[in-house]
Order: structure tokens, then sequence, then C-alpha cells
């Protein structure tokens, strides 16, 4: 979902009524700690719905370092750290947004590449008896997850850009208790509800 105008203008009028709120009686610090903390929710509100053209620009594989891409994509949803020093910073467009995009550090803290994680080629690596975790790292957060008690079963889903008649698709994977793939599905975006 993008937010529209009336809600991005909602939501600086409710920090600024806020911020005058609890700045009544504070002293220069509070108040300096006051606004750097706003500047730091404004900014992680924005980097989460600016578009990828802006979200990506000037980050160059080999030349960009970690502070550069932290400074333009933000904080990352999840940080993993290997063995060898490098990293892959996951960072989904949204609860339900269309892409994540997986970007890997190399051990000397230089951009290697960033990728499209939700993609046919990704979800066709989904194999039965994968764990939680590698479905995870392969594919990032997912947009949706659903208990089916009766079922005994997890399902969690990503909506992807997958084309054809319909746009939009739900790409799902389903956990046993055992919390190991026990198969994936497809299932259509249902709009108007």
């Amino acid at each position: 979902m993008r937010p529209t105008f009336s809600s991005t203008r909602s939501l600086a009028l409710a920090c600024a009524a806020l911020a005058a709120f609890t700045l009544s009686g504070c002293d220069d610090r509070q108040f300096d700690a006051m606004l750097d903390s706003i500047r730091q929710g404004f900014k992680a509100f924005f980097d989460s719905v600016k578009p990828d053209a802006l979200l990506l620009k000037g980050l160059t594989p080999g030349i960009s370092t970690l502070e550069q891409v932290r400074e333009q994509m933000g904080k990352p949803e999840t940080e993993r750290v290997f063995d060898d020093g490098s990293r892959r910073l996951e960072y989904p467009r949204g609860p339900q947004g269309l892409k994540t995009w997986m970007v890997d550090i190399g051990p000397n803290g230089r951009l290697v590449a960033i990728t499209q994680a939700l993609t046919a080629e990704n979800f066709a690596k989904i194999r039965i008896g994968m764990s939680e975790g590698e479905v995870r790292r392969l594919l990032g957060k997912p947009g949706q997850v659903a208990g089916y008690r009766l079922k005994k079963e997890t399902v969690w889903s990503w909506k992807w850009l997958e084309g054809g008649v319909t746009p939009e698709a739900y790409f799902n994977v389903h956990f046993g208790p055992d919390g190991r793939v026990t198969t994936t599905s497809r299932s259509d975006v249902i709009r108007g509800h």
C-alpha cells in the first residue's frame, strides 16, 4: 500500500503536535534530542516509501561502502553477518510491497551486489524440506503469515510482480509443524475487499 498525500500530511501534523506538546518545558539538550528523534523517524518513513530509483541511486558495486548503503537506503529489516565478514542486508518494500532488495557487502565493507529477491527464479529454488530460516534468507521477510491449526501448517506469502493476465500474485510457502517446507502455491491478489 502506497501512502497518500493525506496520510503523509497527517503523519507530519501528528509529529508536529506531539513535538509541541512534549517540548513545552524541555531544556536545550532535551529539545535537540527530540528534534533528532523526529528527524530519524521522518527519514525512516521516507526511506520506506521512496521509489526504487531514488532508493538505489548512486550505489555502485565495488565502490560504495556499507555506510553509504545505510545512508542511502536506511536501516535494513535484517542484517546477516557471515563468517568471512561479508554481510547481507534485507530491504523489503513495505508489508505488501512487490520487491525485496538483498544488498550484499563484501568482507572489505564494499557493495558487491543489489538483487531483487522476489523473482520466479528464486521461487523455483524453494524445495520441500527447507527450513524457515533457509526460506527467509532466500526471499526475505514475508508480507503475510497465516497459521492453519486444523491443517497443522503455517503459510508465508509474498506479493510479487508475476506478469501475465494478472500482474500481481502471491507466492506461498507452506510449512509443516516441524518448520519445514511441505509445498508451495500461488494465489491471486483479490481487489476490492
